[in-house]
């Protein structure tokens, strides 16, 4: 079987053994550990008795023997595998006691080195043992597991291959239980792309021997972005020692890329989780010079909401001192974060895939526009690359890569692009989940030739930063009212808070309620019958106010009542004198207020002398409220007007539909 998708089907087809015992979405947490298990008891095989050796050896004379069976534990070409097994038992082994294959798997499993039981605790294999075994499937699936059709020795499958395997079986998996693959893996073109990307403009020589170079993924799924970085920098320099760090908040995904990562013989401690990395970073000391990673879309990070505002108030010394955005959406504190972790003294890098959200939701002040603002003012986003439609598992829409750094190129200083990439793909010849598209390796190369070609066309871009930021400006227009006391305008009244509660009463017994209710409703008419003595339409507030103070002295309102009662009689009146204050000032009708985004390049003076002025002369700009915002509206960039069709060809389309109806409809008439 040297197709890696004839391993996946016999594997897949395993879980027909549950059916019964298991419901379809359970069948997944069977397979994945055992299919991990038989992988390390087919690496192991090489060693397996040298194990044992040195464990028979040194067990009585030394209480740790980690670092012992540690070295003993190596693959064929003599490289240590950086875990163990020292039991007795393989999976040919256990199958030759069927009664005891409960307690001998169990024996074998905490035989296991410690980096190896954490993956299986966070699967809770050891409650599946013994659930298979009670339903008399142990031994089934163990036998099945032990065939020759699904050998996993690294003799026949790679490390590689393997972590596809993985991959489509979760992927399997989740699109039968109706789960969201694509939270756990992005499909392998897009994350070829963002590799690319993010190291075809690195400014950081990878010729040289004995670099060190550290890439992290905070929401690393199964771990294949952080592979594809690391084959991506091997090829270049192989000499290069890459250190791979992520960490996952689902448990079982977290235990097949922590099992991927130690089958491949990188560090496994370096994968974290399995826990949140917005509120839950364990690896809060460490900056990196790559990171790469496809946060979940649109997910509420309101569990995290406690810690992450709790880090949000120590300002730029933590995670996310550009502000937090609203609680629906968190993959800008995933922007926030990865930022945080670049190096102070060396250049990063960074890919992050999101949907179109990030770009341009919220208005200025907002959370999100107040982290766009600080990332595009700090000169990090070097490119925005829009992806096409249905390149993913769980979703439809289109996305987006973001290209950051801290130590731009130098034409690229104060400068984004942005490229349309939407048009380069393939279709697939069978859809697998929502992904119905591809990335060709001439689509790859097509976009990154338009990033590096760095120049102005139909699909690429160029701004300056400034050109996504923008000054919002309240528009104020001042308050003219007329005012007159009629049978409308009086009913007016009862949405005035004061005159409406004078009817309402507190009391709970209910003689009393009743009698203060009708005091207040007869207060109520005295109001009205003394107003109804101001006669006649006023177009100036203090005339009115004067003439109201006189019919309403007797009940002493406050001077903030009688405004709200002077405003309950009045309407909008553009003949009207101006409303002022004390001091002459025009006071702003509220409900006149509108707002202008001007553009941060463009004069305020000179845009409200074109925009507002021209049209309402008497209006201004309260500056006190003026407020900072920046958003990418990057479908607007590549726009495109298409004019409509001609109405003479429209009705010529609509005449010939119309006779091809009548035809059908005659030739079912003379058929009848």
């Amino acid at each position: 079987m040297g197709n890696f998708q004839e391993k996946v089907t016999f594997i897949w087809d395993l879980a027909d053994l549950l059916r019964g015992t298991y419901k379809r979405n359970e069948y997944q947490k069977v397979i994945l550990p055992f299919t991990i298990l038989k992988r390390f008891d087919s690496v192991l095989n090489y060693s397996k008795q040298d194990i044992i050796n040195a464990y028979n050896i040194y067990k009585d004379k030394f209480e740790n023997l980690e670092h012992l069976l540690t070295q003993a534990a190596k693959d064929k070409n003599g490289n240590e595998l950086g875990f163990y097994n020292y039991s007795e038992f393989d999976f040919p082994g256990l199958l030759e006691d069927p009664e005891q294959i409960e307690e001998n798997l169990m024996h074998y499993l905490d035989c296991f080195s410690s980096n190896v039981q954490d993956i299986f605790e966070n699967f809770h294999i050891k409650d599946h043992i013994a659930r298979l075994s009670k339903a008399d499937l142990l031994y089934l699936l163990i036998k099945k597991f032990s065939e020759s059709k699904i050998d996993l020795h690294p003799d026949k499958v790679s490390n590689h291959e393997m972590g596809t395997i993985f991959e489509e079986l979760i992927r399997k998996f989740s699109e039968q239980s109706n789960e969201e693959a694509g939270e756990h893996f992005t499909p392998r073109d897009v994350v070829e792309l963002m590799t690319k990307l993010m190291f075809v403009e690195n400014g950081l020589t990878l010729k040289e021997n004995g670099l060190i170079r550290l890439i992290y993924d905070p929401a690393c799924g199964t771990g294949g972005m952080l592979t594809s970085c690391q084959e991506y920098i091997k090829e270049i320099n192989n000499s290069i020692d890459v250190v791979l760090y992520g960490q996952e908040i689902n448990q079982e995904i977290y235990a097949i890329c922590k099992a991927d990562m130690l089958i491949k013989g990188e560090n496994s401690e370096n994968i974290k989780g399995p826990s949140s990395t917005l509120s839950d970073d364990q690896l809060p000391h460490e900056k990196f010079h790559y990171m790469i990673s496809n946060p979940p879309y649109g997910r509420k990070w309101e569990q995290d909401k406690e810690l992450v505002l709790k880090e949000a108030e120590k300002g730029f010394n933590g995670r996310f001192g550009a502000g937090t955005p609203r609680i629906n959406d968190g993959q800008l504190l995933f922007l926030e974060h990865m930022l945080s972790k670049m190096k102070t003294d060396e250049k990063s890098r960074i890919a992050v895939i999101t949907n179109g959200s990030p770009l341009f939701t919220g208005d200025a002040g907002s959370g999100e526009s107040n982290i766009r603002k600080w990332i595009i003012e700090e000169d990090y986003l070097e490119a925005i690359i829009g992806l096409p439609e249905q390149l993913f598992y769980n979703t439809g829409i289109r996305t987006y890569i973001w290209i950051l750094t801290n130590k731009k190129p130098e034409e690229r200083i104060g400068k984004i692009q942005l490229i349309d990439a939407s048009t380069n793909f393939k279709k697939m010849r069978k859809s697998l989940g929502n992904k119905r598209n591809y990335l060709e390796k001439e689509d790859i190369e097509h976009i990154l030739d338009l990033y590096k070609a760095f120049d102005l066309n139909d699909y690429s871009k160029i701004f300056d930063n400034e050109e996504f930021g923008y000054i919002k400006v309240v528009v104020e227009r001042p308050l003219q009212l007329n005012y007159e006391v009629n049978e409308e305008r009086l009913e007016n009244l009862y949405s005035v808070n004061v005159f409406a509660k004078l009817s309402q009463s507190k009391s709970k017994d209910p003689t009393i309620k009743i009698k203060e209710e009708e005091a207040g409703k007869h207060k109520q008419r005295e109001i009205l019958e003394a107003l109804k003595n101001v006669k006649g339409i006023y177009t100036n507030w203090d005339k009115f106010e004067s003439e109201v103070n006189d019919v309403l002295g007797s009940f002493n309102f406050s001077a903030a009542v009688l405004k709200n009662m002077i405003m309950a009689l009045s309407k909008h009146d553009d003949t009207s004198d101006y409303v002022t204050d004390g001091k002459g000032k025009k006071k702003p009708d509220g409900k006149l207020r509108d707002t202008e985004k001007i553009p941060l390049k463009e004069d305020i003076e000179e845009y409200f002398k074109r925009e507002v002025l021209k049209y309402y002369s008497d209006a201004w700009i309260d500056t006190k409220k003026d407020k900072v915002g920046y958003e990418i509206n990057f479908t607007q960039h590549f726009y495109k007007y298409e004019p409509p069709r001609p109405l003479e060809e429209i009705e010529g389309d609509i005449k010939k539909i119309t006779a091809e109806i009548q035809d059908l409809i005659q030739e079912d008439l003379d058929e009848s």
